[in-house]
């Protein structure tokens, strides 16, 4: 039974609103450690701790209101400038702000949370005495014992920003909520190193289950607890405007749709004058206008702001860096920007894998950043912008770059490819290897990364996403990840091709151009057709390869198609035009190499194909047909 019951909705009410809070003071933590003495920033930081304290005592969670309780006690002091903040203190800090998202993650299990760890609270403590790698500064207005003040009771009449829980209480049931009563803080016990309170990650390396940002040691490996709850959020925040917008238009559509029943009624008892056909074109010209601003504006409200996602991961670069001896800001560009909510849960995973490689693997040392002539600190750029329908994510940092030579000589020592394919690699190829399973340029497995896994799912997510990811990179200057994603999951531009009176539906996104195939031109490279499109040799491969249908009749048209790996020329019949698919999924049975279905205007039913899927079917079918001895036409290798 939870420990909550009957609090279910003001729970995850409290959830809500105090991992918002406690994200926010993340990010003003990183930006108060930048400028210690920024009495804004400890003032709001002050005020975000002191509000969830409150949320924390309506529930009666008494661990909580404790640890935020000697948190709040620190910044009084930081605030009144009775402390000065060092590294050592932010450090007991971030402990303590991961301590508090820990108890989160029990809280959202509807139980309460267990004490906070005994290393934590004694260093909290320690910091309250100065015991802490810094002094109180003095004269300081404590009593002449050097004992700490004695902790005050929390009372409403603090002033606080953010949900007012008690008044909240008294609200739903008519009397005042009781404060649980809150401890006087232990005798401080001595604190010999604060060591185990930096970012600590298991000595087996990354796995998809690690912490990012973990910050106490012991702690078992598992994602962020704010993650595994966006993981399972199925709720979203819709501004009201939107909201009414919608309630408008479907007023409109309603009055609509009045004016054909009307004009209905008039052609079936015979009135089929001109004037009549005319406002019936008027009116079902008009409620296509309308349904079509409805569904833009019902899209609208699964778009959220993408800051929400990035939010999290400043305090994650700030650990990293911190752990590996680096002095790195990231630098948030965007955070205005919309993207569909369940793209944005989608891409936690591969943003902190881009973020934690740039600090780990893009930037060099301290040390050899000054031998190379740059600044100490480096700087990691997230940025999110719109281009037209596409959502791009730029992750750049100032570091050391990738060479292409050196990449493509790790992936022939780790037998990832042959000599041979290496020699035939562009520079772009090079880098796109660094996505391929099993590849690191780490000669040996550290804490953080060199198993190979990371990229490998960066890529894996971005193609779940129908997006694309693009490397840029320059040895000694740095390196930039472009990530494109289409600006919605719901709805899908696509182009429509034949083979013969069949249509399907291949994703827009993908397509580069068409042009006419002429069979006189198409020359055969290794067993294989292919084309010369303006100096690129390009393979040729019939989509009734793909499918495994027999080929009536030469293909006509040509569809040149681009993925993050290659490029090449799908073969088709004919087209039938360019359309908004609305994708219907296929839960029960879904083929191999279709991605859903859509329905045409006609009410015919076509296949969405997944060009990816398709392409790695043909490229193992090439490899075996390779090892029994059978050469091919119109095949591709991958």
């Amino acid at each position: 039974m939870s420990d909550f019951a009957g609090m279910e909705d003001l729970l995850q009410d409290f959830l809500q609103e105090a991992g918002d809070l406690l994200s926010d003071v993340d990010n003003k933590l990183v930006d108060l450690e930048r400028s210690p003495d920024d009495h804004r920033l400890l003032n709001e930081i002050f005020r975000g701790f002191h509000t969830i304290k409150g949320g924390a005592g309506f529930l009666n969670a008494v661990e909580l209101v404790k640890l935020c309780h000697l948190t709040e006690n620190l910044f009084d002091k930081l605030r009144n400038a009775q402390m000065t903040l060092t590294p050592a203190l932010m450090d007991t800090i971030m402990a303590a702000t991961q301590g508090v998202r820990n108890m989160f993650a029990v809280i959202a299990q509807g139980r309460q949370p267990e004490p906070a760890p005994a290393d934590v609270a004694a260093t909290l403590r320690a910091a309250l005495e100065g015991e802490v790698e810094g002094k109180p500064v003095s004269p300081a207005p404590t009593p002449a014992t050097g004992t700490p003040a004695p902790t005050p009771a929390p009372t409403a009449s603090v002033p606080a920003e953010g949900p007012d829980w008690q008044a909240l209480h008294g609200a739903l049931t008519g009397r005042p909520a009781a404060l649980p009563a809150v401890a006087a803080p232990a005798a401080p016990t001595p604190v010999h190193e604060t060591a185990g309170l930096q970012p600590h990650f298991p000595p087996e390396g990354r796995r998809s289950t690690d912490k990012p940002g973990a910050a106490v040691s012991g702690a078992p490996s598992g994602r962020r607890a704010d993650e595994k709850a966006a993981a399972r959020e199925t709720t979203i925040r819709v501004d009201t405007a939107r909201l009414d917008q919608v309630l408008n238009l479907s007023g409109e559509i309603g009055l609509t749709k009045n004016r054909l029943t009307s004009l209905r009624a008039d052609i079936l008892a015979g009135r089929t004058d001109t004037e009549t056909l005319q406002a019936l074109d008027q009116a079902v010209s008009q409620l296509d206008l309308l349904v079509s601003d409805l569904q833009n504006s019902v899209m609208k409200t699964r778009m959220q702001p993408i800051g929400r996602l990035f939010q999290k991961y400043p305090r994650i670069a700030r650990d990293l860096a911190r752990q590996l001896g680096k002095d790195v800001e990231l630098a948030l560009v965007g955070e205005e920007t919309e993207v569909d909510k369940t793209m944005i849960e989608d891409l936690a995973d591969p943003l902190i894998h881009l973020i934690r490689n740039a600090v780990d693997h893009g930037v060099e040392s301290q040390e050899e950043r000054l031998a190379a002539g740059k600044q100490v600190k480096s700087i990691v750029r997230l940025e999110a912008r719109q281009e037209g329908d596409h959502i791009v994510l730029i992750i750049a940092d100032d570091g050391r770059g990738m060479s292409p030579e050196r990449i493509r000589a790790k992936a022939i020592e780790k037998s990832i490819i042959s000599e041979e394919e290496a020699n035939t690699l562009d520079e772009r190829q090079s880098l796109n290897l660094i996505f391929l399973p099993g590849f690191s340029t780490m000669a040996q497995a550290s804490a953080v990364s060199g198993r190979g896994v990371g990229m490998d799912v960066v890529k894996t997510n971005i193609q779940k996403l129908n997006g694309s990811i693009e490397i840029r990179s320059e040895p000694g200057k740095g390196s930039v990840f472009i990530i494109s994603l289409p600006l919605t999951l719901a709805i899908l531009p696509v182009l429509l091709v034949l083979l013969g009176d069949q249509p399907f539906a291949l994703p827009l996104s993908m397509v580069r151009e068409i042009l006419p195939i002429d069979h006189t031109r198409m020359q055969e490279v290794g067993g294989k057709e292919t084309l010369v499109v303006r100096g690129e040799i390009l393979p040729v491969i019939a989509l009734s390869r793909l499918l495994g249908w027999p080929q009536v009749q030469l293909p006509e048209y040509g569809v040149l198609m681009q993925t993050a790996e290659r490029s090449l020329i799908l073969a088709v019949d004919n087209f039938a035009g360019r359309d908004d698919a609305v994708i219907k999924a296929l839960d029960d049975f879904r083929p191999r190499g279709v991605a859903g279905v859509t329905t045409l205007s006609n009410g015919q039913i076509v296949l969405i194909l997944d060009m990816k899927e398709l392409l790695s079917d043909l490229t193992s079918l090439t490899d075996r047909d390779a090892r029994n001895g059978h050469a091919r036409a119109l095949e591709f290798f991958g």
